[in-house]
């Protein structure tokens, strides 16, 4: 029988739960798994938290804390190696992907239109359909010009596959920008992308997903992350005052979803 009044005691249980659950749980969730009777306090469970977060030092897993809560998690700097278990290669961002993700991110909430008037292209409408598919990117509400253009900010899942557990952790603009490559000759949607941020991805395009080709004026990611930083300050989290609803499709969205596209994982 489990002492559950030993924070080590209580720890060991918790890892038991997480290594289960493969998934982020929070506070409340946890304690919702104990009998009303043994459930230990809100600062017991913290306190077997610190213990099992000691406990995995010098360990091949971690305990993360993200936005949804709580999870175990095999360190980063065994990826390389921990990804030959999969035979199927590690999916990638597009270029294209990467930025609109970037200004949706450091820039929320922010329209379609906006994202456009910042990259200099059109928004490819299969990116934003992947995204919100993904789930890593919703709708918060309608600007209020002509049009109502959608309002995208991220979400909580968003935050848990980039180990964040706030927006408030993403990293620096200046950042971002130290890791951008040299401008290349060529500009296409596949160029090299910055390498810490490849490495955190699994996300790629559907055929058929890139720009059209051709001549175009572009905005490079060196100076989209320059624009950013006028920005990075007060960036908006909260948004239970904007008016919500569902998102409405442009005729480019609709005439793309008519042909075929698959539907949301939820």
């Amino acid at each position: 029988m489990l002492d559950l009044s030993d924070p080590k005691a209580l720890a060991s249980l918790l890892e038991a739960f997480l290594l289960a659950a493969g998934k982020p749980l929070s506070l409340e969730r946890l304690g919702e798994l104990f009998e009303e009777a043994e459930r230990p306090s809100t600062a017991q469970l913290k306190k077997a938290l610190e213990v099992l977060d000691k406990s995995c030092r010098g360990r091949a897993f971690e305990l993360k804390a993200v936005a949804s809560g709580y999870r175990l998690q095999v360190r980063e700097h065994f990826a390389p190696w921990v990804g030959r278990l999969w035979e199927e290669r590690p999916q990638r961002y597009s270029r294209a992907l990467l930025e609109t993700l970037a200004l949706i991110a450091y820039r929320q909430p922010i329209t379609r239109g906006e994202i456009e008037d910042i990259r200099g292209v059109a928004v490819n409408s299969q990116i934003v359909k992947t995204l919100l598919e993904r789930e890593w990117i919703r709708v918060v509400g309608h600007r209020d010009v002509p049009g109502r253009p959608a309002m995208f900010a991220t979400t909580r899942l968003f935050l848990d596959h980039f180990n964040l557990a706030s927006l408030d952790e993403l990293p620096p603009l200046a950042v971002l920008r130290e890791m951008e490559p040299e401008p290349q000759s060529a500009l296409d949607d596949e160029a090299p992308v910055p390498a810490g941020l490849q490495a955190r991805a699994d996300l790629a395009l559907e055929e058929g997903d890139a720009a059209p080709a051709g001549p175009r004026e572009e905005t490079s990611f060196r100076s989209l992350l320059a624009d950013l930083d006028s920005m990075e300050q007060g960036l908006k989290t909260d948004f239970d005052d904007l008016p919500t609803a569902e998102p409405q499709a442009d005729d480019e969205d609709i005439a793309e979803e008519a042909s075929g596209a698959p539907d949301a994982r939820r």
